[in-house]
């Protein structure tokens, strides 16, 4: 695996810390699965993610992709240029 700067979140940077105190024996695998919210088998899976791949392997893959669910560039600029007027509009006293 190339090595390189890997961007993580707060939540991804506690689970590689909990991680690896299950990894040097310093916390149990139930434990573990109480302080992160998991269940005991995904702390497992985990574990042998991070054990393989290292790290970076447990970052959210999806980080830096464009969203499935994204609107249209073409539908956003419709409904600016539709609703624009309407919003700068003074409400009549």
């Amino acid at each position: 695996m190339p090595v390189g700067l890997v961007i993580m979140s707060e939540r991804e940077l506690n689970r590689i810390e909990v991680l690896s105190q299950v990894t040097q024996g310093r916390m149990t695998a139930v434990t573990a699965a109480n302080v992160l919210g998991l269940s005991r088998r995904q702390i497992h899976r985990l574990l042998k993610t991070f054990q393989s791949d290292g790290a970076g392997a447990l970052r959210h893959k999806a980080r830096g992709r464009k969203s499935n669910n994204r609107i249209d560039p073409g539908v956003r600029e419709f409904a600016v240029t539709f609703e624009s007027p309407r919003l700068y509009r003074r409400p009549s006293t």
